[in-house]
């Protein structure tokens, strides 16, 4: 019988351990930032333990960071947390991306621009939107604290092999249509729990034609879906994404060579085997306070089947049998390690250009890392976004949760590109509606959300 894509890279990298217990996995690459690190480096001294490969961790800084003024930190523990990690890589000979370098970004960004993520590798970060990187037909995932320590000493982690799940998405997409909607749709109709206890392959000739950066934000959200991790094979469009890249393999015909045989065995079966016709697809946003309660625009929002139901309608201030377009928005965030990269900063500034936001809406755009500005500015688009009444801000993971200044004001609905909607998670008592770059802009200009497929075709930038 044949393998799948995520049996060969598990196969290739198990120390020790037998088939349905816990295996010894090499770990060929550890991202690390500012928040989960302090204490795994302050178990290492304890233990009188060095960093066993220094060369296969890299950190950059992300979550802490201002985006206005990046180098004037004021939150006292953020200050701490960024100069310990500066202070420990220093320590342990790790390179950094520093605040507000050539390369810093958000981590689940650095790691694909540097080319430090390469297909066939094991991949782990004390961050559970990992699962991002497994768009390069990679094993990719977030790991605890303890766990970030045993990789720092050993190299090497315990885990169980989860099940196989695969997951067909066929169909070509609508004009306004994004890769954002397509997972948005899968855990609005299978739920945030669907994947639990598996590792997930995302195939079909719809996932074949998005590109990488298209291909990064369904993986990066395989986690709202419950799964450990979420992968795709690698191709062509893979192969050139990595190459050239400062830490490219040297020989990439030897390393494209073998990629090339990272793939899923027409003989090969999945544990379980779910399916999306994509072609009629709709803009999704989410109504509610998980990313499962989530409908298309051509959807009125469910009626309460359950005490949770009850609760987020409650928080959010809505109503069964709304629209979206009954969303009052009065915020809008583009940016994250979802949808911050720079063709989703190119989609909103198509919707945007030439217009301004609604009076009372606030707009923030927020590259998800220096290149990714630098190439936008390149572009002009900073200046068409800073047109139209958005601010225009420093790289970090900004305003996708509340750890910095960037945060949503209370009972405020915002339309957000970010992962998650959860109570809180971008501010005391914010509210946050999930969508794509292009819904967002246009809900930045119309004061809610508005049928994005009627206005993109016109756009241009």
């Amino acid at each position: 019988m044949g393998k799948t894509l995520f049996d060969k890279i598990w196969e290739r990298h198990v120390i020790k351990g037998e088939a349905g217990g816990a295996q010894l996995l090499y770990v060929d690459l550890q991202l690390i930032h500012e928040v989960t690190s302090p204490q795994a480096f302050e178990g290492l001294r304890q233990a009188k333990r060095k960093v066993r490969c220094p060369k296969r961790v890299f950190a950059t800084m992300d979550h802490n960071v201002p985006t206005v003024d990046i180098h004037n930190i004021t939150d006292l523990i953020a200050k701490k947390q960024i100069d310990t990690l500066r202070q420990n890589c220093q320590e342990f000979g790790i390179e950094l991306c520093d605040n507000g370098s050539e390369n810093q970004g958000i981590v689940h960004m650095v790691g694909p621009e540097m080319g430090l993520t390469q297909p066939g590798k094991v991949i782990v970060c004390g961050d559970s939107h990992t699962a991002t990187h497994g768009a390069f037909g990679a094993i990719a995932f977030g790991i605890g604290t303890s766990e970030v320590e045993h990789v720092f000493a050993t190299q090497t982690i315990w885990q169980k092999k989860p099940k196989r799940m695969g997951i067909k998405v066929t169909g070509k997409l609508q004009p306004g249509v994004y890769a954002k909607d397509i997972i948005l749709a899968l855990i609005a109709k299978y739920g945030t729990d669907f994947g639990v206890g598996y590792a997930v392959e995302f195939f079909g000739d719809t996932i074949t034609n998005l590109s990488m950066e298209e291909r990064m934000t369904i993986c990066n959200m395989a986690i709202e879906g419950g799964a450990k991790m979420g992968m795709m094979a690698p191709d062509q469009k893979t192969f050139d994404y990595v190459a050239k890249r400062k830490y490219a393999p040297r020989n990439m015909d030897a390393a494209i060579a073998d990629w090339q045989t990272l793939y899923t065995d027409e003989d090969a079966q999945f544990d379980t085997l779910l399916e999306l016709d994509a072609k009629n697809l709709a803009p999704y946003i989410t109504w509610g306070t998980n990313p499962e309660m989530g409908v298309s625009f051509e959807e009125n929002f469910p009626a309460i089947k359950d005490h949770n139901d009850a609760l987020a309608y409650e928080y959010m201030d809505l109503k069964p049998g709304q629209t979206p377009n009954d969303i009052p928005i009065e915020y809008v965030f583009i940016g994250s390690c979802t949808n911050g990269r720079l063709s989703d900063l190119q989609e909103a500034a198509k919707i945007i250009a030439g217009k301004k936001i609604k009076v009372g809406v606030t707009g923030l755009v927020v590259p998800g890392s220096r290149p990714v500005k630098k190439a936008a500015e390149k572009l002009g688009l900073d200046e068409v976004f800073k047109a139209a009444g958005f601010e225009w801000r420093e790289p970090g993971c900004s305003m996708c949760l509340g750890m910095n200044p960037d945060k949503v004001p209370e009972f405020v609905h915002c339309a957000s590109t970010s992962n998650r909607n959860f109570v809180g998670r971008q501010g005391k008592n914010s509210r946050t509606h999930l969508c794509s770059p292009a819904m967002a802009a246009a809900a930045a200009l119309n004061g809610t959300f508005v049928d994005v497929r009627k206005i993109v075709k016109g756009a241009a930038c």
